[in-house]
């Protein structure tokens, strides 16, 4: 099984020892993505709409450099560090899958990298 990087740099540079996206047996595994800005690698967003937002056109752009779009998504995690932002993310999410939505799993836990409110990951099809 032969495995491929992808890098682009209109998402966040990885923070870690990890892709930004690794394709593989036709499928895209899209690392989670928090709410950086791209080039500046600060911070987006005050409230959760505008981070939610941000990790979406991150994963969109991972998506992208490979080939792929959020119509070919097949399963998202969402991880959220208070579930009562559970409506707020679930509204800014579904404007990006309007038909035929990903599987998908929503996790609150204790904390995330550089303490955000929002981190996704999905799989796709290349």
């Amino acid at each position: 099984m032969s495995k491929k990087v992808i890098r682009t740099e209109q998402a966040p540079a990885p923070i870690g020892p990890y892709s930004q996206a690794i394709a593989a047996q036709g499928f895209l595994f899209v690392s989670g993505q928090i709410a950086l800005n791209p080039r500046t690698g600060e911070l987006v967003g005050g409230t959760i709409p505008e981070e939610t937002h941000q990790v979406m056109k991150n994963l969109e752009q991972i998506l992208q450099k490979a080939g792929s779009s959020f119509e070919k998504v097949v399963k998202c995690t969402i991880f959220v560090k208070d579930m009562n932002h559970f409506s707020t993310v679930n509204e800014v999410y579904g404007q990006y899958f309007q038909q035929q939505p990903p599987a998908r799993e929503t996790v609150e836990v204790s904390r995330l990298p550089k303490d955000v409110n929002v981190e996704i990951s999905c799989i796709a099809m290349m």
